[in-house]
């Protein structure tokens, strides 16, 4: 399984591409403004794909919450794109472009940091972290990243396919579209490391499932088992995100 032996080394991994024929999600089915968006991030030569579990849902046949969209662009060079963008963020800077009430998330492509190695944010040296000895929590897990080192940096395969709006079709580095049409919430790379780096992710597998009505792997039921007394490492902050998200996505 690629995704349990290569998520550190994303550069050797070639994707699946599945093309539009081969895939039931039409341009008829994102939300106009994400698609304006993504065409724009596209007239100025950057890299634009819908992603995560936007994606996701689109291929169960669900409407998505969100839209969101990941990009080659640096945040500030996607504000110069559009007036209707402001940048948030202070471990890792995303744009929103608000149309309303509404808020189109870019996300710069990351990818895992090394250990040892200087996290640079917009050129900018990031603080290194102060953990206790031994601690595998990420603090500041990312930096920019290319399209395949951010599928794999992300938490399950079925949150890591993306959707590229110039060739309508969709790229898959993780094995996560035949684990959508199997109905199986699968981890990327070891579930035990990447629950220790963010405990979070334990919470998000058992939610994904209920909400999904998807098998949870084996591996991670078991790594959860093993791993929930680490849930309480997580910050505050992050767990009510995640609590609001899964109240907000519904099945709770």
């Amino acid at each position: 399984m690629v995704a349990q032996c290569l998520w550190y080394n994303a550069a050797v991994v070639q994707p699946r591409i599945v093309p539009r024929a081969e895939h039931p999600i039409s341009r008829r089915d994102i939300d106009p403004d994400a698609l304006k968006v993504l065409y724009r991030l596209r007239q100025f030569d950057h890299i634009g794909y819908l992603v995560g579990g936007s994606v996701r849902d689109l291929l169960l046949g669900r409407r998505p919450k969100d839209f969101d969209i990941g990009t080659s662009a640096h945040p500030y060079q996607v504000k110069k794109l559009f007036r209707n963008c402001w940048i948030i963020g202070r471990r890792f800077r995303l744009a929103h472009v608000k149309f309303g009430q509404k808020v189109i998330e870019v996300a710069t492509f990351r990818r895992q940091v090394e250990p040892g190695e200087e996290v640079v944010q917009d050129g900018v040296p990031a603080p290194d972290p102060t953990t206790p000895q031994g601690e595998q929590l990420i603090h500041h897990d990312n930096t920019f990243g290319t399209p395949e080192e951010d599928a794999f940096r992300r938490d399950f395969t079925i949150n890591a396919l993306f959707y590229d709006i110039a060739t309508f079709s969709i790229i898959d580095y993780v094995g996560g579209l035949d684990d959508v049409r199997a109905g199986i919430v699968r981890a990327i790379g070891d579930p035990e490391a990447r629950f220790r780096e963010d405990p979070v992710r334990m919470l998000r597998a058992v939610a994904l499932a209920a909400r999904l009505d998807f098998a949870i792997d084996p591996p991670v039921l078991d790594a959860i088992r093993l791993l929930r007394h680490e849930i309480a490492k997580a910050s505050l902050p992050r767990l009510l995100e995640e609590y609001y998200k899964i109240l907000r996505a519904g099945a709770a």
